[in-house]
């Protein structure tokens, strides 16, 4: 279990609407500070709150955020982008290449920098924010590069554990931001998802479905592929 209590916090993506939550809520539940992340960090109305450049594609940038902020004891990977298209095969390489620097080599990075300075303190933690789309390949790169975050989060589980850093992964649906202001149907709060992370990092939880789909999906990877994935039932009639 990781108590937020005294905790030092890094946010990346912090300037976004999940970001934003992670760090009001982080100090809420008391954290000492919060490391407020992104290429272009925003000022924030609150000394507890230290903006700080990051570009998670940029190793110099990972390693002057590591010098800038070594007392860190939970890193949250919650930056990500979405391209704007779905297929692998149209999609241009340079944009493919992008979206698994940002959603995959980026939060993998940044937990392999971390964590000599985690493995220092008690209560250190790395949470990982997916999506469902990790297990449901319908968006292309973007479900490719989650699903390669999802792995590594299993992996680096196994190898921090025994070190005492706890890892939380998470799988989330659509949520109310700016990225997911084109998709139709229910979406979540990013406060709601927000308090749901930090309610299963405090009872010492590795995993959160955040909402009804996460848990749907999941529940279907144990179904056979044409359930999975329907349209695959019409290719083959």
């Amino acid at each position: 279990m990781t108590s937020l209590t005294g905790a030092i916090v890094l946010v990346t993506g912090a300037n976004g609407g999940i970001g934003t939550h992670f760090v009001h809520e982080a100090l809420d539940r008391g954290a000492a500070k919060v490391y407020a992340t992104a290429r272009a960090p925003r000022a924030w109305d609150d000394e507890r709150i230290v903006p700080l450049v990051l570009d998670v594609t940029d190793a110099a940038s990972i390693q002057a955020a590591v010098a800038a902020a070594p007392d860190v004891t939970v890193l949250i990977n919650n930056a990500g982008a979405s391209p704007a298209s779905a297929s692998l095969l149209a999609l241009p390489e340079e944009d493919i290449r992008s979206n698994m620097e940002t959603n995959f080599f980026g939060p993998l990075f940044l937990a392999r920098a971390f964590a000599p300075a985690l493995k220092e303190h008690n209560d250190a933690a790395i949470i990982n924010v997916h999506s469902l789309l990790s297990w449901y390949a319908t968006t292309g790169v973007y479900s490719v590069s989650k699903a390669a975050l999802w792995s590594a989060t299993n992996a680096l589980r196994l190898e921090l554990a025994p070190e005492g850093v706890h890892v939380l992964g998470v799988h989330v649906g659509w949520v109310d931001t700016a990225m997911a202001a084109h998709t139709p149907g229910p979406k979540l709060q990013p406060a709601v998802l927000v308090t749901r992370v930090f309610d299963a990092l405090e009872t010492g939880e590795y995993e959160v479905l955040a909402d009804e789909a996460s848990v749907k999906v999941k529940a279907g990877l144990s179904a056979g592929i044409e359930d999975l994935y329907p349209q695959l039932k019409a290719t083959n009639a």
